[in-house]
C-alpha cells in the first residue's frame, strides 16, 4: 500500500484534521509524535519516506473517519524481472490506466515472456486491495511502471584469447490499482 498525497491532504481538509492531530492518532512506543509529525508533511507533499505501511494507514483512515481504500494506493512490486526494462516498458504501457479485469484478459493472452511477471504483480495488488475492503469492479491500474535493475555480465569467449561481454538486463516492475471514483471514471 502507498498513501496518496491529494486524498490524504483532502481528506484531512474535509474532517478539518491538523496534522499534529493525525500525528497523536498514529504516534505510538516506535514512532514517536515529532518523527510522526515529520512523516505526515513528507506522505502530504506525496514523499513515500518513511514508508507507510498497512497500519498506520488503517490508523490514519479512522482519525479521519474514511476507509483505508479512501486514501491509499494498492501497490505489488516484482524486483528482479530477468528482462530488459524496454522490452518490459511495453507491456506496461499496455495496460497502463486500464480497469483490472481488462488487464488481467491482455496479460493472459500476451506473448511477452514479461506478461507472466506481470501478471503476478497485478494480481498481488488487486488481492491487497481485496483486503482493505476495496470493490474490484471499480478497480483499475493507476500506476504500471518498470525501473532498471541490476545488470548480469557474462562473457563469451571468441578468437586468438579475446572475450566478448554478454550484458542481461534485470528490471524492476511496479504496478498500482485504485479504486474509480465518479470523477476519474469521466476520463
Amino acid at each position: 500500500m502507498r498513501i496518496r498525497a491529494n486524498k490524504l491532504k483532502q481528506r484531512a481538509q474535509d474532517a478539518g484534521v491538523t496534522v499534529e492531530q493525525l500525528a497523536a492518532a498514529i504516534a505510538d512506543d516506535s514512532f514517536p509524535v515529532d518523527r510522526a509529525v515529520s512523516a505526515i508533511n513528507n506522505w502530504m507533499a506525496g514523499r513515500d519516506h518513511p514508508r507507510c505501511k498497512a497500519p498506520i494507514i488503517a490508523k490514519l483512515a479512522a482519525a479521519l473517519k474514511c476507509e483505508p481504500k479512501d486514501i491509499a494506493a494498492f501497490t505489488s512490486q516484482v524486483r528482479h524481472h530477468r528482462g530488459s526494462p524496454r522490452k518490459a516498458g511495453l507491456i506496461a504501457a499496455l495496460i497502463r490506466g486500464k480497469d483490472v479485469i481488462t488487464a488481467q484478459d491482455l496479460l493472459r493472452f500476451s506473448t511477452k515472456k514479461a506478461a507472466v511477471n506481470f501478471r503476478k504483480c497485478l494480481n498481488a495488488a488487486i488481492t491487497d486491495a481485496e483486503l482493505f475492503g476495496a470493490d474490484t469492479t471499480a478497480l483499475y491500474v493507476s500506476e504500471s511502471r518498470v525501473d532498471h535493475g541490476p545488470v548480469i555480465k557474462r562473457f563469451q569467449p571468441k578468437d586468438r584469447g579475446r572475450a566478448h561481454q554478454i550484458l542481461k538486463p534485470l528490471s524492476h516492475i511496479t504496478i498500482s490499482v485504485e479504486e474509480r471514483t465518479a470523477k476519474a471514471g469521466a476520463r
